[in-house]
């Protein structure tokens, strides 16, 4: 198994801060999913170098005395440069598919799925909701940007089929904005 994990609520929306930590609500909702991952066989930590994420690997990392290590193949999608209003530009891609996006976001999908497909059984990555939903996409077979609505802190749990990662269970859902 390897396990997705969506960050926890954000203190400031996608297009307000660049790199924000969690919320007080986050920091809670990290510790819920680190007792969840309790009794797992969890013996890997990847998180995303976004400080959301780091901060919500933290619980985790501490439930199982494991550093996570840094991965950019599991970062935030980044908007093009010269981009004005990266609300909109992502509220515009998520409701496409990474066909119509154009190459260099379906090179960044293949290098998550190569990246993710390499990871060792038994590893919790901490990551966005593109990037998961780019990673659960690929592994269905799914062009679409948005597959599901991952919640924050929700857990997505993968499984090798076939020598494949597929998807096992989708993690909760929520209504997301994008601020």
């Amino acid at each position: 198994m390897i396990w997705l994990i969506r960050h926890g609520e954000a203190a400031a929306g996608w297009g307000d801060h660049a790199d924000p930590g969690l919320s007080d609500l986050g920091h809670r909702q990290a510790e819920v999913a680190a007792a969840i991952l309790a009794p797992l066989p969890v013996r890997g930590l990847i998180s995303s170098p976004m400080q959301r994420c780091r901060e919500t690997s933290a619980p985790t990392s501490k439930q199982f005395a494991l550093a996570p290590a840094i991965a950019t193949e599991v970062s935030e999608i980044t908007a093009p440069a010269g981009t004005e209003d990266r609300a909109s530009w992502l509220r515009g891609i998520m409701t496409g598919t990474w066909s119509e996006a154009g190459e260099t976001y379906t090179a960044w999908r293949r290098r998550a799925g190569d990246f993710v497909e390499a990871l060792p059984e038994g590893t919790v990555v901490f990551s966005h909701f593109v990037a998961i939903n780019a990673l659960c996409g690929l592994f269905e077979n799914d062009d679409r940007v948005t597959v599901f609505r991952p919640g924050h802190c929700s857990i997505t749990r993968l499984e090798r089929r076939g020598g494949a990662l597929r998807v096992a269970e989708y993690g909760s859902e929520a209504a997301t904005r994008v601020l």
